[in-house]
């Protein structure tokens, strides 16, 4: 078990660019249900009105990167958030393509556990976006002496042991944890920041439009700005 003084002692600080990629859907639901754009504003300011309060320490940052402080996880919590905790956490990664593949994986789990579900016939819309992250304090579990426990870091489902981390790092102190994706098929790093300080602005630097088709097979990804195209199968 690690303690919160053994963390922040092995605590450095990190920077750099990280991706994440969120879906792009709510402008169009909205438009959807609305006969103008007056009526999709009220729509929209009522729909802000009912949101959950934003922590003050994040009231300054752009929504594409407070939104994980706001909302709690549900049911089951996430790697480093326990189910319906209130401490937020921001998921990203070193890689745009890490990033890709981690929301590749959460579509394709989506309709796993909805066997019910008729898979979409169209693409639907993500947005990828890159912002500066600068954490004072921040622990690498893909180093020594926090990779001896790397099993228990890359289980693929029990996020015990990760709570559990994530739990003791806010206590010392820790902005932000580094660690390996599961989802990544070249095992590229990710970024949990545990707070919004470790943010190094409060606006998102880059964004992109990406569709994601998903299928028996798996999923496919591509961004026409970019060029990009990427594929994931099921396995």
């Amino acid at each position: 078990m690690w303690t919160p003084a053994a963390l922040a002692s092995e605590a450095r600080s990190y920077a750099g660019p990280v991706w994440r990629v969120v879906e792009d859907q709510h402008r169009a639901a909205t438009m959807r249900l609305t006969d103008s754009l007056r009526e999709q504003k009220i729509l929209e300011n009522l729909l802000q009105e009912s949101k959950p309060v934003l922590p003050e320490a994040c009231a300054h940052l752009h929504a594409l990167l407070a939104a994980p402080f706001r909302y709690r996880p549900y049911p089951e919590g996430s790697r480093f958030r326990r189910a319906d905790q209130e401490d937020g956490v921001f998921y990203a990664s070193e890689h745009l393509e890490t990033a890709v593949a981690e929301a590749a994986f959460l579509l394709i789990l989506f309709f796993a556990e909805s066997p019910g579900t008729t898979l979409p016939d169209r693409a639907t819309g993500r947005t990828a976006f890159r912002t500066a992250v600068a954490a004072e304090l921040a622990i690498d579990l893909t180093k020594p002496p926090l990779s001896r426990d790397q099993v228990a870091w890359t289980d693929p489902a029990d996020y015990a042991p990760c709570q559990q981390l994530a739990d003791a790092a806010r206590a010392g102190g820790i902005e932000a944890i580094r660690y390996q994706s599961v989802r990544d098929p070249d095992r590229r790093a990710n970024i949990a920041l545990l707070d919004c300080a470790a943010f190094a602005a409060d606006q998102p630097e880059a964004r992109q439009s990406w569709r994601f088709q998903i299928g028996r097979g798996g999923v496919r990804a591509w961004c026409g700005e970019e060029g990009l195209a990427l594929e994931f199968p099921v396995e």
